[in-house]
């Protein structure tokens, strides 16, 4: 492994580390809060079986910036939103016209999906009702050869 390669995984896992401490102190500070072990949970292979019967759901990438633009792709028809905009953007098009009782899929690159799980929590909050987190996140996705497609431009 090339130094440079290395610098850039150690930058990233203390960013992941960096966006769990964060998402910890939201913990702390939100009230009556679903708990980890409430969050339903999906498998890589059961994502990638969903994307392929195109059974509708819809996914939200909310990986830290760093991380989604170090990277050339993304699930493929996910939708990637800043986790910290996430109540925001609920808002605006297109996460407004996603249906509360549609299957919403969340996924990271955090070493435990703690992004993931606090996005879930968000949009459980905002009324929606079919959440999961992708179990393993952008890693498993990868590792289980799933849909992907180029970021969009710009």
């Amino acid at each position: 492994m090339t130094l440079q390669r290395l610098a850039v995984k150690t930058l990233l896992l203390f960013l992941c580390f960096a966006a769990m401490e964060n998402a910890g102190a939201a913990l702390r500070k939100a009230p009556a809060q679903k708990s980890e072990a409430t969050i339903a949970r999906i498998t890589a292979e059961e994502l990638k079986a969903k994307l392929s019967r195109n059974d509708p759901v819809t996914i939200l990438d909310v990986r830290s910036t760093d991380n989604y633009v170090s990277n050339e792709n993304r699930i493929k028809g996910s939708i990637h939103v800043k986790l910290r905009r996430l109540q925001f953007r609920l808002s605006f098009p297109p996460l407004k016209d996603i249906p509360r009782d549609s299957e919403v899929v969340t996924y990271c690159a955090c070493p435990n999906d703690e992004a993931s799980i606090r996005a879930a929590q968000i949009l459980m909050d905002a009324g929606f009702k079919n959440v999961r987190v992708l179990d393993g996140g952008w890693q498993n996705w990868q590792r289980v050869k799933g849909q992907v497609e180029p970021k969009p431009k710009g």
